[in-house]
């Protein structure tokens, strides 16, 4: 097993111009023309419920493609991204992946950001011998999708156990739950549940919802009419969550509120406003410690001028630089098997922690969650909204 640093980026993205051009020339054809850059393809829900995390973690595999084209390529050739928009969605995430697969011919894909495009493509890709690495998508399922299936993203079977004990560790013993019905926000509410009865709570009351509603105000009520202590959310996107944490302190509920890493997303927190000070939430966060996570920030924000979920933002850059370092080795983008191979073997440290690897079946081992509140308002700045209370309680 070998062991990738952020430190190693320099030795190995980081050649100096001069040797820069001197191995790209080197990697030429006889006729002296540049050598072919790798394609690999790119899926993100760049339109739909998932459009503000698949537009940032889109944008970070650029500015990670970018760097690495800028410091030399991959033995001397260029990356390049071929990008489908899998609109969170599993029948447009087949669309997108067999376009790229057919029309585009690639065989390693960066992506899907949603669960339910992850677990919709996951099974062609798998049957085709394609990989499929996702840095967001966290359903539980994705696990057991196949050989050539990878994420960087923490199962929700963790959010879930985390949210559970944190629910019974603030007290609460009668919970109410409202959830979009889409594979991600169901997975999140099954195993936070699951959890939480396990220790001895009540679910009182439950509603579902699709992704088109606006108004919730009816449902959020019947919520309140079962006097729970307190609220779950489990939305798909950004100003769904929003939505709800404001309707819900305008029908009058004043209870607390639990949630997941979309609700204390920038745009979810500018539309809910004061009413979502003091959600708590489970979520992946940025080490601030970490140098690379900071470094990564601080050049999107330079780049993009925002920074939204910024653990999904140093995830997706994570996986291009994990994906560069199996194509040095590898040095064929129509290799799967052996891109596949790599990825077993990898340790890596990065944005989003230090010393990570993937298990038998693809699952990152090595990183975790953390709780998290959500500031007042006048307490909030451009790059943290919210208070790192700690690891999630244990059990």
């Amino acid at each position: 097993m070998f062991r990738i640093t952020a430190k190693h980026h320099l030795i190995l993205f980081g050649l100096m111009p001069v040797l820069a051009m001197v191995v790209m020339a080197c990697a030429g054809s006889e006729d002296g023309s540049e050598a072919a850059p790798f394609r690999i393809g790119v899926m993100e829900s760049l339109t739909g419920p998932g459009e503000t995390y698949g537009t940032v973690a889109n944008q970070s595999k650029q500015m990670a493609a970018d760097e690495i084209n800028s410091a030399g390529g991959i033995n001397g050739r260029r990356l390049e991204f071929v990008v489908e928009d899998s609109q969170c969605s599993g029948k447009d995430a087949i669309t997108a992946y067999k376009k790229l697969t057919g029309a585009d011919g690639v065989k390693i894909i960066l992506g899907p950001s949603c669960s339910g495009a992850m677990l919709g493509a996951a099974p062609l890709a798998e049957a085709d011998g394609v990989i499929l690495f996702s840095g967001l998508a966290s359903n539980p399922d994705i696990a057991n999708a196949g050989d050539f299936i990878f994420r960087t993203q923490i199962s929700d079977i963790q959010v879930g156990i985390d949210t559970g004990n944190l629910l019974w560790a603030d007290g609460v013993r009668r919970l109410a739950t409202i959830t979009e019905a889409t594979d991600y926000a169901e997975g999140v509410r099954r195993t936070s549940v699951a959890q939480f009865e396990k220790l001895g709570g009540t679910i009182v009351a439950e509603e579902r919802y699709s992704s088109d509603v606006t108004d919730f105000r009816s449902q959020l009520g019947k919520l309140f009419d079962a006097t729970p202590d307190a609220l779950h959310l489990a939305p798909q996107s950004e100003f769904v969550a929003g939505t709800i944490i404001k309707q819900a302190r305008e029908v009058g509920y004043q209870g607390p509120i639990y949630a997941e890493t979309v609700s204390v997303g920038t745009t979810a927190l500018e539309i809910a406003g004061d009413a979502a000070t003091g959600m708590k939430a489970i979520t992946a966060d940025l080490d601030p410690n970490n140098e690379k996570a900071q470094e990564v920030l601080a050049n999107f924000r330079e780049r993009y001028d925002y920074v939204t979920l910024p653990w999904h933002l140093g995830s997706a850059y994570d996986d291009v630089y994990i994906a560069a370092e199996c194509l040095k080795q590898t040095n064929d983008d129509q290799d799967a098997e052996g891109f596949r191979d790599c990825m077993y073997e990898i340790t890596w440290s990065g944005a989003i922690g230090d010393n990570y690897s993937f298990d038998a079946q693809g699952e990152v081992v090595g990183l975790s969650r953390v709780v998290v509140e959500v500031l007042p308002t006048d307490e909030r700045t451009e790059d943290r909204k919210y208070r790192v209370l700690g690891p999630a309680p244990k059990q």
